[in-house]
């Protein structure tokens, strides 16, 4: 798939404010400052189409983008440690979770994952959470161009290692950098063949 056109749409801090859900959905996710935006710009080949910042927490809504005019790609705010106060980051909780467990059209989260680290509690809370509630995901590596390949290699075991300790199937994996555009094309052929199943 190539993406022609990336229009941003709205931001949301209700479900019931997104778009109508007509067309097939994709929310990425992850903890705060895992290369979110600067990989959701990579895919759209839109500098600016997700804002970046160093600062965890910057994204707060739900952000719609219509992709080729056929589906959504959605920005939701990122988990974990942000420089908020906790009555903030539990009302970000509330509006992710009510998002994903009621959105109709949501055909798979796309949960991201910061390749240079070891398996974080927040991630597996949250990828367990998917699991129970039957959301499909898929576990998307980042910021791959940071490690070498035996260090790449070597963190992607112990991940795996980790998960099948209370995990019998492992969830998709697709690995990606945002700077030198590794797993693009399989994470848009990906969405491309599940578009068919909406």
């Amino acid at each position: 798939m190539k993406i022609k056109e990336a229009i941003f749409l709205t931001s949301s801090t209700k479900t019931s404010q997104c778009p109508k859900p007509e067309k097939p959905e994709y929310a990425f996710i992850g903890r705060s400052n895992v290369g979110k935006s600067s990989l959701i710009n990579f895919l759209t080949g839109r500098k600016k189409l997700a804002k970046i910042s160093t600062t965890p927490g910057k994204t707060i809504t739900i952000n719609h983008f219509e992709i080729n005019n056929e589906w959504y790609l959605v920005d939701l705010p990122g988990y974990g440690y942000a420089k908020r106060s906790k009555t903030d980051r539990k009302n970000w909780e509330k509006m992710i979770r009510d998002y994903i467990l009621t959105r109709s059209n949501l055909m798979n989260v796309f949960l991201l994952i910061d390749s240079r680290h070891k398996p974080q509690k927040s991630d597996l809370e949250f990828m367990k959470w998917l699991a129970i509630s039957e959301i499909p995901f898929v576990l998307t590596f980042t910021k791959t161009d940071k490690l070498n390949r035996n260090k790449l290699e070597s963190n992607l075991s112990f991940y795996k290692n980790e998960l099948k300790q209370s995990w019998e199937v492992l969830p998709p994996i697709i690995v990606t950098s945002a700077h030198s555009g590794i797993g693009s094309e399989i994470l848009l052929n990906y969405i491309d063949n599940t578009n068919q199943l909406f």
